[in-house]
């Protein structure tokens, strides 16, 4: 005789099935919730830099301050909620997001395949490039002349995925936690280049003449985005709304003419 499963175990069964439906159900919903969780408690988490000058720094009040810090509070206004400040680092802002500790991230964050895999993104809302940056001295006018050479690169941010893949194997790279201990390197003379940020560049020979530091080539031209966890989409287009707005009113250029001396332009959705 075929073997059939007595009546009192189907019955268990499917109140079993029964009582996780709801759970089910609620699953689609509870991947798009971060907005009205937001809304909600009337509060946006929000990671921002605080050791990459101008974007994000601190200032003599030991107050964040920066173009990144701007953004995050113009978004916080244009949603009406209290903003919360959240410093990260280059290494730790992508976890920030998938462990749900910040509700966006607005941390010079470039977009590439890698992260997209793991975390969505906003239109742009700021310019940025990276580059290799030397003394006045270093023959440096590309990739190849890194050869025999150190530099130090701030772990795990974009410059550092694109040094590595141009960089020839005798290329001595430097890996450090944050961009001032980078930075640090470089000017105490640990290495020989550093490939950065232009605005971090810029902040770092404004404050050491004495360097001679000059750039030599760019690494990749990469404006900033915005990261929001995987699945958000209705945080993701709400804010995308608030950026093409200060786009149109000129908000944006207004924003990195303060920071970094110059407009916004053209920036990819």
């Amino acid at each position: 005789m075929p073997h059939r499963t007595p009546p009192s175990i189907q019955g268990r069964r499917a109140l079993t099935l029964l009582a996780l439906l709801p759970l089910l159900a609620a699953t689609p919903s509870q991947a798009q919730n971060a907005l009205d969780e937001v809304l909600a408690k009337m509060q946006i988490n929000i990671a921002i830099p605080t050791d990459f000058p101008p974007y994000g720094s601190v200032n003599t009040e030991l107050k964040p301050q920066g173009l990144d810090i701007d953004m995050a509070n113009f978004i916080g206004a244009k949603l009406g909620v209290k903003v919360e400040l959240l410093p990260v680092t280059s290494a730790n802002r992508i976890p920030y997001l998938q462990t749900r500790k910040a509700d966006l991230v607005i941390s010079t964050l470039g977009k590439n395949a890698e992260r997209e895999k793991v975390i969505d993104f906003t239109a742009a809302y700021s310019p940025f490039f990276q580059a290799v940056f030397a003394p006045k001295g270093t023959a440096l006018k590309g990739p190849a002349d890194l050869a025999g050479k150190t530099v130090a690169v701030t772990r795990g941010a974009i410059e550092d995925l694109e040094l590595s893949k141009i960089a020839p194997p005798s290329t001595d790279i430097k890996r450090f936690e944050d961009n001032n201990t980078t930075v640090s390197a470089f000017v105490s003379g640990q290495v020989q280049a550093i490939a950065t940020g232009a605005s971090v560049a810029g902040d770092m020979m404004g404050r050491n003449p004495k360097l001679g530091a000059e750039y030599k080539f760019v690494l990749k031209d990469s404006p900033n985005y915005i990261g929001v966890a995987k699945g958000e989409n209705k945080l993701r287009l709400k804010v995308n709304e608030i950026i093409a707005a200060a786009k149109a009113s000129g908000e944006l250029d207004k924003m990195a003419q303060k920071w970094l001396g110059r407009p916004a332009g053209s920036l990819p959705e």
